[in-house]
């Protein structure tokens, strides 16, 4: 989704045990299909189908150059399938999505397997309800985190959540400014971390280690999507802008 090695130098994002921690979304959904996890919505918001073909353009990090090219989003029951071309590269990704708020980990090549994203919506009272997915899976994980230190959107919480295997889960997690981010720190049972960028209300955390990128966007009136990209510990991100044919 951007020039070929800005973003996959850029987006990163930890450790990436994906069925170490709460989040395991593991690959059992066929070649091509998403996998996500849900995180708890206090109220879910209605979401529109963003499905279908876009022509996109857009900026990477520190301004270093402008690209275009084509993104396909499919529908993959509870997670969506973002496939990007441009710059004769090809990137393929996992995304979620609650009211016009979407989170997206990805991958350069033809699928994002060991990606995922966990899309928080934060709360007036600065809870935070996650919707997770993973590349692979169609499912989806929910998780809602209580904060019981901190301002803002830095501080510790209370976790607990179900995981696409059905089974509930209960843990810590921590959250510190980094860079142009924010990092996620899990613990319920083993660790896991992340890297997260936030745009208004919501913060998109990505998942898989340092192959994976992840992209932030928010759907627009007219169905225009408008993303901020980026990667573990980035100092700035790059921008998207996704126009559907």
């Amino acid at each position: 989704m951007k020039h070929a090695s800005a973003i996959i130098c850029v987006a990163i994002l930890i450790t990436a045990a994906l069925g170490c921690s709460q989040f395991k979304g593991g690959d059992t959904g066929t070649t091509g299909n998403t996998t996500t996890t849900t995180a708890a919505a206090a109220s879910p918001a209605i979401s529109q189908d963003i499905s279908g073909a876009y022509d996109i353009t857009g900026m990477n990090e520190n301004g270093a150059g402008a690209y275009k090219g084509t993104l396909m989003v499919t529908n993959r029951e509870d997670v969506y399938q973002f496939s990007w071309d441009t710059a004769g590269k090809k990137y393929d990704g996992v995304g979620v999505q609650t009211g016009d708020g979407i989170g997206v980990a990805f991958a350069e090549g033809d699928n994002g397997k060991g990606c995922g994203v966990v899309l928080y919506k934060i709360g007036s009272d600065g809870s935070l309800n996650g919707k997770a997915g993973y590349w692979g899976n169609n499912s989806s994980e929910t998780e809602t985190a209580k904060r019981t230190k901190g301002t803002d959107l830095e501080g510790d919480y209370d976790v607990s959540g179900t995981n696409t295997a059905g089974q509930d889960y209960t843990g810590k997690l921590s959250v510190k400014k980094a860079g142009a981010g924010y990092t996620f720190s899990w613990n319920a049972g083993s660790p896991l971390e992340g890297f997260g960028i936030r745009q208004g209300d919501t913060v998109a955390v990505g998942i898989g280690g340092n192959k994976c990128g992840f992209v932030s966007y928010e759907r627009k009136s007219d169905g225009t999507l408008e993303g901020k990209w980026g990667g573990y510990g980035s100092r700035s991100v790059g921008t998207e802008t996704a126009k559907k044919k």
